[in-house]
């Protein structure tokens, strides 16, 4: 499992003899061979700027920094893949800041490239390869022409054609999850904002939050036009919005009006569940999924990368429980990170969470980070760090009636919540 690399114009290498180091957090640890799987399609390598490719000596076990003019490389996985290290890297500038994206370590081995990960979900529905471009561009062209006043369909053509984001995309192209954002504006300061950060983060942003607040009717005519086949996802709360909730009456006027002409499909949000009130109203007015978003069970590291505002994870687990009860099929978006994610009180906290909030799935994505501003900004472990191959059998063996896996589903025959009956 040789030392893979790059140089500052992006040629990638492996090297002769060096072998390939992952991290752990911040410590520097060995690649396992069970933890290595063949470099998924879709997945991309990226150079890491402004550091230093680690690998090690076989022979005499040594660690060894290679020069200055190389880089360390990554890989970004496609949704389906749980990554299950960091690359093995030095950084040659402490202040930097890594772009917000997952890395995952990569090596050459028999011939090929392989990462650290372990395959969570079926990856065929979330493969950038099985999205067509072009029928993407015949998709907007064609839901911009019908629907002109409609600045949803603007602002998602954008998403869909300048972001590649896969979710706008699945909105022109009339399959599996699509997105219709609502709301500008958001209750909580994540750390990791995709979307906004403040001026002096030191981060860059990858896309832009919408500005507008949409019409209802606006909002309808997307859903209707998503919500034609019986395995069609609808989803408020995207990553170009803020918190859906925000905007409950939007939705909830929504949701009343679209289960009025039809039954087809499942209307899904994405939230942080932090506005209880809120989320009730919602689900009252006929949600039938439910995604929300975590890093962390324990309230100290929910805190700091969340920074919520006006709300506790109390909120957030009085939430999931309640849509739990309402027969909402209820998962969460569990942000993980190797080193953090796996440490023995995350473990124990997310399974008693887990068990109290009655939920079904949980989706493990990986966290788009610079590593070592979110490990200045978390709590120190407290117990031992398992790995997170260890992590996600525990899961498995803990919570056998809990799905594992990577994207919002259609649930389980049996499972569903009842349509509400036409008006």
């Amino acid at each position: 499992m040789y030392l893979v690399y790059a140089d500052e114009k992006g040629n990638v290498y492996d090297h002769a003899s060096l072998y390939g180091l992952a991290r752990s957090a911040d410590m520097i640890v060995e690649i396992m061979e069970d933890e290595l799987i063949p470099l998924p399609e879709g997945a991309t390598l990226v150079g890491l700027p402004n550091t230093r490719p680690v690998g090690m000596n076989p022979e005499t076990g040594e660690m060894v920094s290679l020069p200055g003019e190389f880089q360390a490389v990554g890989a970004l996985l496609p949704q389906g893949f749980t990554r299950l290290c960091l690359p093995g890297y030095v950084k040659t500038d402490k202040e930097y800041k890594l772009p917000l994206f997952g890395y995952s370590a990569v090596v050459w081995k028999d011939g090929a490239f392989y990462v650290t990960a372990e395959q969570s979900d079926s990856p065929s529905q979330w493969n950038p390869e099985n999205c067509d471009r072009d029928q993407v561009k015949l998709g907007v062209q064609r839901m911009t022409k019908q629907y002109p006043e409609n600045r949803l369909y603007q602002h998602l053509s954008n998403c869909a054609l300048g972001y590649e984001c896969l979710t706008s995309s699945n909105t022109f192209l009339n399959r599996w999850e699509g997105g219709v954002p609502v709301s500008y504006s958001c209750n909580a300061g994540c750390f990791g904002c995709i979307s906004e950060q403040p001026d002096d983060s030191g981060f860059v942003s990858p896309q832009t939050r919408m500005n507008f607040r949409p019409r209802v009717e606006e909002i309808v005519e997307v859903m209707l036009e998503h919500l034609k086949t019986p395995e069609s996802i609808i989803s408020f709360g995207q990553g170009c919005e803020g918190e859906p909730s925000t905007q409950a009456k939007l939705i909830i006027d929504s949701i009343k009006e679209v289960r009025s002409i039809t039954d087809m499909g499942y209307i899904n949000i994405n939230t942080n569940a932090g506005l209880s009130d809120h989320i009730r109203g919602i689900v009252d007015a006929g949600l039938d999924l439910m995604r929300v978003s975590t890093i962390s069970a324990l309230d100290d590291h929910y805190n700091a990368y969340y920074k919520p505002r006006g709300y506790t994870l109390a909120n957030v687990e009085k939430s999931l429980r309640y849509a739990s009860e309402q027969g909402v099929y209820t998962s969460i978006n569990y942000l993980v990170f190797p080193g953090v994610t796996d440490r023995e009180e995350e473990i124990e906290a997310m399974i008693e969470f887990a068990k109290r909030t009655k939920l079904k799935l949980i989706q493990m994505r990986n966290l788009n980070i610079d590593p070592e501003s979110y490990l200045e900004l978390i709590p120190p472990a407290q117990g031992d760090i398992l790995g997170m191959k260890q992590m996600l059998e525990i899961y498995r063996e803990e919570l056998p009636d809990v799905v594992i896996g990577s994207y919002t589903h259609v649930p389980p025959p049996g499972q569903a919540r009842p349509k509400f009956a036409r008006a």
